[in-house]
């Protein structure tokens, strides 16, 4: 078992987004996506509409499933380049950014490294607070750890408000759960279906707040933080359902904030971002509460290839950016490179 504390803030300012190709120039290009994970529904759409809109923009674009097609079928297929719209494992955690380094067919977003880290939630927790980022704190459990010692942890004063308890690689929500203060049943529960996903779980401390996120571009000194995005899902409860396919999450973006704060959060997730070493594009989730020094900023995790879907969150930001979907398209592609020997 492992565990974690929170840490603290300072600024930092975002640059302008790196411009973008002519669509001729990209040559032929491979849009992966579907995968095997659990996230395969979602990233089928992703795809589909990153696919329209670059041959609607005229790139030769052409799907590709590694779900139901070979690597041999990939590198036989003589892509220049491709759009990784990949979710979860194998696509967002590094495994098909190294069989792409191998091919050397340049991809869009996160290297080797950066998406093997941001997958893994206790990994990127322990980089941002040695980074002095605030996030919530946590501990780390194994399945054959003690659950008795843990849930005793759990009773500190930093875990009062209760509990979210999810595994330590996974996205979409999927196995992650609230447990309130002190209740041991839902707790192992809670730890059960976290870890039909992931042999490791990851305990956080539930921040009571509001929920925001923060769409990023570029890479290192020229990351740009999008427009901030709030999330009001009903009774406070974004999972894969009200995330993907209900009506009644409300969106507000840009977020209704005090535009100093809304700075000082955007400027907190470039920071994040590049700890992280992410590029090309991703999407930090924050939660905001109000203490008794002022409305504070979490940092809760890094996803680096986020959903292109209708509900989803990073065009909506482009658009309050002025970027439409097709623009924000060709801006991630043309980002598209090779990590490794470049």
């Amino acid at each position: 078992m492992t565990m974690g504390t929170k840490g603290s803030t300072t600024a930092t300012t975002a640059m302008p987004a790196q411009g973008h190709l002519a669509p001729r120039t990209f040559g032929r290009v491979g849009v992966l996506y579907g995968g095997r994970s659990s996230e395969r529904d979602v990233s089928i759409r992703s795809g589909a509409a990153v696919l329209r809109a670059l041959r609607e923009a005229g790139v030769d674009a052409h799907e590709f499933d590694p779900a139901m097609h070979t690597l041999a079928e990939l590198e036989a297929a003589r892509f220049d380049r491709v759009f990784c719209i990949l979710h979860g494992r194998y696509g967002e955690d590094g495994a098909i950014q190294g069989v792409l380094e191998t091919l050397r067919v340049p991809y869009t977003g996160s290297g080797i490294r950066a998406s093997a880290v941001a997958m893994d939630k206790p990994t990127t927790k322990e980089i941002w607070t040695a980074a002095g980022l605030p996030t919530p704190a946590w501990l780390q459990l194994a399945r054959d750890d003690d659950v008795g010692a843990a849930f005793a942890r759990c009773g500190a004063a930093e875990f009062a408000p209760g509990l979210v308890v999810k595994p330590a690689r996974e996205g979409s929500s999927f196995g992650a759960g609230k447990v309130g203060a002190g209740d041991r049943p839902a707790f192992e529960a809670a730890l059960r279906e976290a870890w039909k996903y992931d042999a490791q779980a990851l305990i956080e401390e539930r921040i009571i707040g509001r929920e925001l996120t923060c769409a990023l571009l570029g890479e290192g000194a020229d990351t740009t933080a999008l427009p901030l995005v709030e999330i009001c899902a009903p009774d406070a409860n974004y999972d894969y359902q009200n995330k993907y396919f209900g009506d009644r999450t409300e969106y507000r973006c840009p977020a209704p904030l005090d535009p100093a704060l809304a700075q000082r959060i955007q400027d907190l997730c470039v920071r994040a971002y590049r700890a992280i070493g992410a590029r090309g594009w991703g999407r930090i989730d924050v939660m905001l509460r109000d203490e008794a020094d002022g409305a504070k900023p979490y940092l809760l995790e890094l996803n680096t290839a986020p959903g292109m879907t209708d509900h989803s969150l990073v065009p909506m930001a482009a658009r309050a950016a002025g970027i439409d979907f097709p623009d924000l398209v060709l801006r991630i592609l043309a980002g598209a490179r090779l990590e490794l020997g470049a």
